[in-house]
């Protein structure tokens, strides 16, 4: 039986070694063409004599970087090589810094000094790229909506099927897009067809052969097809094959020279700020870059990776690159995206593609002279076509098919993803990302400036959970509209405070007397919206109404900020309260007060006028009297606590008490109810004989009548009448108590 398990392993093992093989060998043979070009591109500036150095700097790029980022650490399959982006500032800063710059202080024709300086502007960028990984700031792309990286996404596809049709038509010479028209009688038809015949090949491999990566098969099938057609004679139609490559040792030549050209004379170190300069833009710009498209392989390949890890590795990477006379590197999307396709899964990979690029160095550039550019340039269109965001697509099918539930939201998203794209490839990604991220910031702005108001009712409708004489619910039933309560949620801030102080407004000349914030799903609370508060206070109090606040202590937060904005201290202690139903409680006691509706209720409730004993002739109401123990309770006594097995009947005659229940993990209680004279509590335990449910307590100095457990088994035995007229009583109080309980959910909820 051990057998098995050892053979599953090595064959899961050889699996993976074959698709990291397959993954590399792709890889590498996508990046060799690339970084000759990037390397020329950044070098180009500088005069023809430095073609072969520029040629010779991608490549050396594409191999040390990911080796140095292999070594510290990484085990994702991630592939480096120079970017367009990134290249494209590389050429501005040497144009600008050592060519006409104050960095042009190399004699005439030294093209090792000028190399140094161009070189050092590479290993004082990696160095900042690296500080940007030690400081974190990788973790700032997280804040990037999703929007703007589709948009992102979108746009770089599009560039690269973009770059390569004027290779796939089989022009002599590079011709921008916007000109490929007024140039269609130079387009080659058999490069087109050897071009269109490898995409074919890539697109459809997966269903001619699964052992042989699509990438590859295309490579394969295309080169045969071209060489197939120049020897039979049709050279002079096909176009351009790679070219001559560069063979050399690489060697760290250039280490020597940075150490030179910090000790050097005045002259030079004077330009060191300039060229520190365009180093700075060089990393933020590269960084930037860097942390999208490894966003945008993790999306792809599902391998998550540390991103300040990753600029760290990254940015001490392009300083081995400049070290050995390479051009800055970032994630390469292309290669990345067609290894995962072929099956590279790990750092093998990795190690591979720069190990075939160090050989393609070495020795093989005669071989990969003769590559054809349509070939290549067919595996970077499909590259393209499948690195076009599925989500936005999707998105976009279902607003032209009007299949779009929450429309308005998904179109303003659709709009950031066109935007993001149109600037990125009219001006460049950082300017498109930058415009993207702020008309996302304005949109989640308008987003949240929706009403903050979640629910509002009046005291009429929904009252606290003080139980109160019959009159006084009356009373309340009638000016309970004096009490209005706002459950508040979301952000209160600029965008939604005055929203609010006009729905407050609006309240006060309905009548509203007593307003209430229940502020306990309020999780966030700027300056301005504290500010409106406090005016609403302000304007409450000039007119003789009164500001309550509720589930303050419950944020924090909400509580420091209010504090600092004098707004606690404006409203006064006695303004802020647990919860709602607290401040509901009090703002009834106001207007119970008010009225002068509850003076003659203070005196005791005489024993026949309890409405559990209703319905009991005089002899049995008497009987039941002669059996109650008459009790008194100070304010703030615990009356029944929770989880007591005694099972007695409280029959309140003066006084009134409220029942709490522990709040789990808050360490303080919540009242569930409260009940005044009149009332009766404590017939749960009594009916369901179960432990107590919770926790009664004396508000004030209290008088109850109790009934005891043995005291009610004697009246089930010996007078069966007077304990079902009792047990009747009890029925009806607690479908009364239902019945409201009913009545506020469901004012609640609607």
């Amino acid at each position: 039986m051990s057998d098995a398990p050892h053979g599953a392993a090595r064959a899961f093992t050889l699996a993976a070694l074959r698709g990291d093989l397959a993954g590399g060998i792709t890889a590498a043979i996508l990046t060799i063409p690339v970084s000759m070009g990037y390397g020329l591109l950044a070098l180009h500036v500088l005069g023809d004599q430095y073609v072969s150095y520029g040629i010779l700097a991608g490549l050396l790029s594409a191999i040390f970087v990911p080796l140095t980022c292999v070594l510290l650490g990484t085990r994702v399959a991630m592939m480096y090589a120079p970017r367009s982006v990134v290249t494209f500032l590389i050429a501005s800063v040497v144009l600008e810094e050592v060519v006409r710059g104050p960095a042009a202080v190399a004699p005439l024709g030294d093209i090792r000094w000028t190399l140094t300086l161009v070189f050092f502007v590479i290993v004082a960028a990696g160095l900042f790229q690296a500080l940007f990984g030690l400081l974190r700031l990788g973790g700032l792309i997280r804040y990037i909506p999703s929007p703007v990286m589709a948009g992102f996404q979108n746009a770089v596809a599009l560039l690269i099927f973009l770059s390569q049709l004027d290779t796939m038509l089989g022009f002599p010479r590079h011709i921008p897009f916007t000109r490929i028209a007024a140039n269609l009688s130079l387009v080659q038809p058999l490069t087109l067809a050897v071009g269109l015949l490898t995409c074919l090949v890539i697109w459809f491999g997966p269903r001619l052969s699964k052992q042989i990566p699509p990438t590859i098969a295309g490579l394969l099938v295309g080169t045969a097809a071209y060489w197939s057609l120049s020897a039979l004679g049709y050279g002079a139609g096909l176009g351009r094959v790679v070219g001559p490559m560069p063979s050399t040792v690489p060697t760290p030549a250039y280490l020597a020279g940075f150490g030179s050209l910090l000790l050097g004379t005045r002259e030079i170190l004077a330009v060191i700020p300039a060229l520190l300069i365009g180093a700075f833009s060089l990393a933020i710009v590269g960084s930037l870059d860097a942390l999208l498209c490894l966003k945008m392989v993790e999306g792809v390949t599902r391998q998550k990776s540390n991103s300040s890890a990753e600029l760290r590795r990254l940015g001490l990477g392009n300083m081995v690159a400049a070290c050995f006379g390479g051009i800055a590197s970032g994630v390469n999307l292309g290669a990345n995206l067609a290894n995962y396709r072929a099956g590279g899964r790990s750092w093998v990979s990795s190690v591979v593609s720069a190990g075939l690029i160090l050989l393609a160095v070495l020795f093989l550039g005669p071989v990969i002279a003769y590559l054809p550019r349509v070939v290549i340039a067919a595996t970077l269109v499909i590259v393209s076509i499948q690195l076009v965001d599925r989500w936005s697509v999707q998105l976009f099918r279902k607003a032209v098919a009007g299949k779009l539930v929450h429309w308005k939201v998904m179109t303003l998203d659709l709009l950031v993803v066109a935007l993001v794209a149109t600037v990125t490839i009219a001006f460049d990604l950082v300017t498109g990302v930058v415009i993207g991220v702020a008309v996302a910031i304005v949109f989640f702005l308008v987003r949240m400036s929706k009403s903050v108001v979640r629910r509002t009712y009046r005291g009429d409708a929904v009252r606290s959970r003080r139980a109160r004489d019959p009159r006084l619910m009356e009373l309340l039933a009638a000016e309970g509209r004096r009490i209005v309560v706002l459950e508040l949620e979301g952000p209160i801030f600029f965008g939604t405070a005055e929203d609010l102080a006009n729905r407050v407004e609006a309240a006060a000349r309905d009548g509203a007397v007593y307003v209430v914030f229940d502020l306990k799903r309020v999780n966030e609370l700027d300056s301005t919206g504290a500010r409106i508060i406090l005016q609403i206070h302000e304007r409450l109090k000039r007119e003789g109404k009164r500001l309550l606040v509720s589930h303050l202590q419950d944020n924090p937060l909400l509580a420091n900020v209010l504090t600092d904005m004098g707004v606690t201290a404006a409203l006064g202690r006695e303004a802020v309260f647990a919860d709602s139903d607290g401040a509901l409680e009090w703002a009834e006691d106001q207007v119970i007060l008010g009225h002068g509706a509850d003076a003659d209720l203070k005196d005791e409730v005489g024993v026949d006028r309890l409405t559990v004993l209703a319905g009991l002739t005089e002899a049995e109401c008497a009987l039941v009297k002669g059996m109650l123990l008459r009790r008194t309770y100070r304010k703030g006594e615990i009356v029944i606590v929770e989880g007591s097995g005694e099972r007695d009947l409280f029959l309140m005659s003066r006084g009134t008490a409220s029942v709490k229940v522990g709040v789990p993990g808050q360490g303080r209680q919540r009242r569930l109810a409260s009940f005044s004279a009149g009332s009766v509590f404590g017939e749960i335990a009594l009916l369901d004989e179960q432990p107590r449910s919770a926790t009664v307590t004396a508000d004030e100095d209290m008088v109850c009548y109790v009934l005891t457990e043995d005291a009610f088994r004697t009246l089930v035995r010996e007078h069966q009448s007077v304990a079902i007229t009792i047990l009747r009583n009890l029925g009806r109080e607690l479908s009364q108590r239902l019945r409201r309980a009913t009545a506020m959910i469901s004012q609640l909820e609607g």
